[in-house]
């Protein structure tokens, strides 16, 4: 999906982190603004990349960005819509997405039991919080995303994730992996699958 972004597009990032996606971004166009709710973050954001002339960076919260309607081509996330309440962050990036923009989102699934467990499990040792447990997004998500932009692509990826601790017992790390993209292929199995990429279209 982020191959097809034209060059001259103009990309909100939200949930930006300390840009571990953007410079990827970056690259697709010359018009990219990278926000994130830390202070911290944006700085160490500006600071990595204050070489391109045609980025820019700012604390704002996703369920209510400091930004016009219709203002950008495209939005993107990584890894951050657990960060923040689901329907007014999907409002919110809505809003300010021209029409016949796209959101393009890649993130962890929420419905495979193992992967749901895995998490409560950190969540009683202090890695996550309840709130982020509850905001993980599943499939009723991609629903609610279809419904509210009329269009959507999804990828679903590492449907044999949870399998890897035995599959380890068997066989080698590259194997594994490449058994993994052949399944996820081939089978195309949503309700497993420990990652998703989507892109949403406003129409």
């Amino acid at each position: 999906f982020l191959s097809k972004i034209p060059a001259d597009s103009k990309i909100l990032e939200i949930g930006a982190g300390m840009g571990e996606h953007t410079g990827f971004l970056l690259k697709r166009s010359n018009n990219l603004c990278a926000t994130d709710i830390s202070s911290n973050s944006v700085e160490v954001i500006k600071k990595k990349f204050s070489s391109y002339k045609s980025f820019t960076a700012q604390v704002a919260d996703m369920e209510k960005l400091p930004f016009k309607n219709n203002e950008f081509d495209f939005v993107c996330s990584a890894g951050s819509l657990s960060y923040g309440n689901n329907i007014k962050v999907m409002n919110e990036i809505y809003r300010v997405l021209v029409n016949g923009g796209s959101f393009i989102s890649v993130d962890t699934l929420n419905n495979n039991l193992i992967f749901r467990f895995n998490r409560y499990v950190h969540y009683l040792k202090g890695r996550r919080t309840k709130n982020t447990l509850k905001r993980m997004p599943n499939i009723k998500l991609l629903e609610e995303y279809k419904k509210k932009f009329g269009h959507i692509e999804v990828k679903y990826h590492g449907s044999l994730t949870w399998l890897f601790p035995i599959l380890k017992l068997f066989l080698k790390e590259k194997t594994i992996n490449r058994l993994s993209i052949k399944f996820d292929k081939k089978f195309r199995i949503r309700g497993s699958a420990f990652k998703f990429i989507m892109k949403a279209t406003k129409l």
